[in-house]
């Protein structure tokens, strides 16, 4: 008996310590299984019988409930962040950021340095943002209206809330962008790439998506909006 509770509370220390680790996304899943099989062989070693197997049995599913939970918490990194935005940065001047924008920026979303657009406001802005590369922006709640964004490359940006009413996103790259409740009415999408991009909730009324570039998949996604009227729906090739 004195040797099964010592076991059981060996395991229960142990199995505590890789809960905490595992809840670190960069713990390696590869070091958590050479962990518990260690300790099972280690255990092996040393004891026999139904006890040790009924031990082994537990520790098994134990492990598989905390790498279900390692998958889970790895497999969505972008819903984490979503959930999770940062601090609105107090950087000086950081709306004027994007009249310069990510010198490095990349399709991948790669940028030199953050960029902090939240509640900004480049109403009627026709000059500054036309090209500019906003990679892994964060636009939530700006706006934007009427501003000319043509050309613009916005990889991974976060615009859920904004509004972009008659914005002209001609030619611009909005790869992977979420625009979640984003206003949206009469944007110009011509010529624009949409791959990836979502628009849960988003206001589409009056936009226009002559020769969008966008995926099967993203394009059943997109007509499911009901806010595009007959001729976005027929631009776009909606059934």
């Amino acid at each position: 008996m004195a040797s099964s509770l010592s076991f059981s509370s060996s395991l229960d220390g142990r199995l505590l310590q890789e809960n905490q680790l595992i809840r670190n996304p960069k713990f390696p899943l590869q070091k958590l299984n050479r962990r518990l099989r260690g300790s099972l062989s280690e255990k092996a070693k040393n004891d026999d019988g139904h006890e040790v197997f009924s031990q082994f049995k537990q520790l098994k599913h134990v492990a598989c409930g905390l790498l279900a939970v390692w998958s889970v918490s790895t497999a969505s990194p972008v819903l984490a962040a979503n959930q999770r935005l940062p601090p609105l940065s107090t950087e000086p001047n950081r709306c004027e950021r994007a009249f310069v924008g990510n010198t490095i920026g990349q399709a991948n979303g790669v940028y030199d340095k953050p960029i902090d657009l939240r509640f900004c406001d480049y109403t009627n802005d026709k000059s500054n943002l036309k090209g500019k590369s906003l990679a892994a922006a964060l636009m939530s709640d700006a706006k934007f209206d009427g501003a000319d964004m043509s050309e613009v490359v916005m990889s991974k940006a976060y615009a859920v809330g904004a509004s972009f009413k008659g914005v002209d996103f001609s030619n611009a790259v909005l790869d992977r962008v979420n625009f979640g409740k984003a206003d949206l009415e009469g944007a110009v999408f011509k010529n624009t790439v949409l791959s990836g991009s979502t628009f849960d909730d988003a206001k589409l009324d009056g936009a226009i998506f002559e020769d969008t570039i966008i995926g099967y998949i993203d394009l059943q996604k997109l007509c499911v909006n009901t806010t595009i009227n007959a001729e976005g729906r027929a631009e776009l090739g909606c059934r």
